[in-house]
């Protein structure tokens, strides 16, 4: 199968026979698809940590590729989750 458009895998995971895919979105035919491990942490508090960290992880990119505050980005970043959270604009169909 051909790969396009898909993003590098870190070398850290890439090495670690113990490494696991968490989640994958794409963004297809004007809709955001996802794949989720839902059987990796037994608490789904866990996904919340993840869901945190990698909030952290977009904020600190756009401070180094684009010179942004990491702040500044987190607060936007929250604020797009806390709309979205209060008036969904797609509906998960599960997979």
């Amino acid at each position: 199968m051909e790969k396009h458009n898909e993003l590098p895998i870190p070398d850290a995971a890439r090495f670690d026979k113990d490494a696991l895919e968490l989640v994958r979105v794409w963004a297809a035919g004007g809709k955001q698809l996802a794949t989720v491990a839902t059987n990796i942490w037994e608490d789904p508090a866990a996904w919340g940590i993840m869901l945190v960290d990698l909030a952290r992880h977009v904020a600190d990119s756009y401070a180094r590729d684009e010179g942004r505050d990491t702040k500044e980005v987190l607060d936007r970043i929250k604020q797009g989750f806390d709309v979205e959270w209060e008036n969904p604009t797609d509906k998960p169909n599960g997979m």
